[in-house]
């Protein structure tokens, strides 16, 4: 049984993440943004139908990325955007089909994210992304990128409307907030692993913030273009940038960066296997663009 479980869940032989580059901070908000768009769109027609879609997509994306071996733009991308759509479909659901307040979805999937962090840190002692060779730490990964994705959703709706901010002073905010970690990284050196991951979680909020204001009617604070043009613009441009990335392979972690699926060591957040001279946030870090190493 457990062979089997090899054979169809292979563990990674490289890492299986990409480098974090201008370029991956660029496609990560345009998925943001065309998956809360997408599954808006869906949700427009059959819910039934919708969630099929969703959870087809979801799928499809988790075998894809699971079977290959080392980090590929194209199944890493896929599954990102897969997880987009689902994650602001399971959000929207809990308030529209259940009832729970922005508030409170937002409080949720707050506590699920701190709850897998803490689980994930205690499990392998370490929270960077140039960690990411092992099965187990790719499932971690994973878990936290859904958690932010639904968060992010609750969130953007939270200051968007019960705020009542409205989608463009939402966007404003979330830029401000996108920046607070990268400034405190770059020029105050704080750990670049909690200012990676405080950055991720905001481009969710931000992304979905920008879709709504370009999406949604005049009515309720948009621009009116619509969540199916707006969902079909979002994916091009993510396709084009992801073949972009296929060709150039930019994105690809060094071997040096890579480590092995030993036993992590013990240490502070982002200290252990795979933690590079910059995850303590302790070392020059010119030219690079906020790497967790």
């Amino acid at each position: 049984m457990a062979s089997h479980g090899r054979r169809l869940l292979p563990e990674p032989v490289a890492a299986k993440v990409p480098e974090i580059t201008l370029a991956f901070w660029v496609i990560k908000l345009l998925t943001t943004a065309g998956g809360e768009a997408t599954s808006d769109y869906l949700a427009l027609g059959s819910h039934v139908v919708g969630a099929a879609v969703e959870t087809g997509l979801l799928v499809i994306g988790l075998i894809w990325q699971f079977r290959v071996r080392r980090y590929t733009a194209a199944a890493y991308w896929f599954l990102a955007y897969a997880i987009a759509i689902f994650g602001t479909g399971v959000s929207d659901t809990l308030h529209l089909a259940v009832g729970i307040p922005y508030a409170g979805t937002t409080l949720l999937w707050a506590v699920v994210l701190a709850g897998i962090f803490i689980v994930w840190y205690r499990s392998e002692r370490t929270l960077s992304i140039h960690s990411i060779v092992t099965r187990r730490r790719e499932m971690f990964y994973w878990a936290t990128v859904f958690a932010t994705f639904a968060l992010g959703t609750a969130l953007g709706d939270f200051t968007a409307t019960t705020l009542g901010l409205g989608y463009l002073s939402s966007v404003v905010l979330f830029l401000v907030i996108i920046l607070i970690p990268a400034v405190a990284w770059r020029g105050f050196g704080f750990n670049a692993v909690v200012a990676f991951w405080s950055a991720y979680v905001v481009t969710r909020p931000l992304g979905a913030s920008v879709a709504d204001y370009v999406s949604k009617s005049r009515s309720i604070s948009g621009l009116g273009f619509g969540d199916g043009r707006t969902a079909l613009i979002a994916t091009v441009v993510v396709a084009i940038g992801v073949v972009c990335l296929a060709v150039t392979r930019s994105d690809i972690q060094s071997p040096a960066g890579a480590v092995g699926s030993g036993a992590a060591a013990s240490g502070p957040v982002g200290s252990g296997p795979g933690t590079r001279a910059g995850d303590t946030g302790r070392q020059r870090q010119q030219g690079r663009v906020m790497r967790p190493r």
